[in-house]
């Protein structure tokens, strides 16, 4: 057992330095099959998730918009920044509640809780990108300051 164990701890040492973040040794590679798994992500979230679909939709309909509405750089970097972070809560959200039915199917109040914690996070990414969506519009129609 003790050789079995002392094998298994090779093949993972081994196989961070191949994918360690160094030139050479497996760092373009590692940024590579990184890149790879978030777009198998991204299409899984979309098969699987109505939330991610919607709010993929919505941000591409967003980015097509953000070129209108934007007066600059800065405000376009918001209104796209803020369409990311929806994203980002949201495939975390995700995970959470993923992981959480993969430790235990039935209810339970800690689980729900947990649940709850993620939910929030997406609610409030949505107050985040709703307020800079509406300060940029609200400059735009010159209603407010810049």
């Amino acid at each position: 057992m003790a050789t079995r164990n002392h094998t298994q701890n090779k093949s993972a040492a081994d196989h961070l330095s191949v994918t360690s973040a160094v030139p050479g040794r497996g760092g373009l590679a590692r940024i590579w099959l990184a890149g790879l798994n978030s777009i198998r992500g991204i299409l899984n979230g979309m098969r699987t998730e109505a939330a991610i679909t919607q709010e993929l939709f919505l941000a591409a309909i967003g980015i097509l918009l953000s070129f209108i509405l934007a007066g600059s750089l800065w405000q376009w970097l918001a209104l796209v920044g803020s369409l990311l972070l929806v994203l980002t809560a949201e495939f975390l959200n995700t995970a959470i509640e993923r992981l959480c039915d993969h430790v235990t199917p039935e209810r339970h109040d800690q689980i729900r809780d947990i649940k709850d914690f993620g939910s929030a996070g997406v609610f409030f990414s949505l107050i985040f990108a709703g307020l800079v969506w509406l300060a940029v519009l609200l400059s735009r129609l010159n209603l407010i300051g810049s």
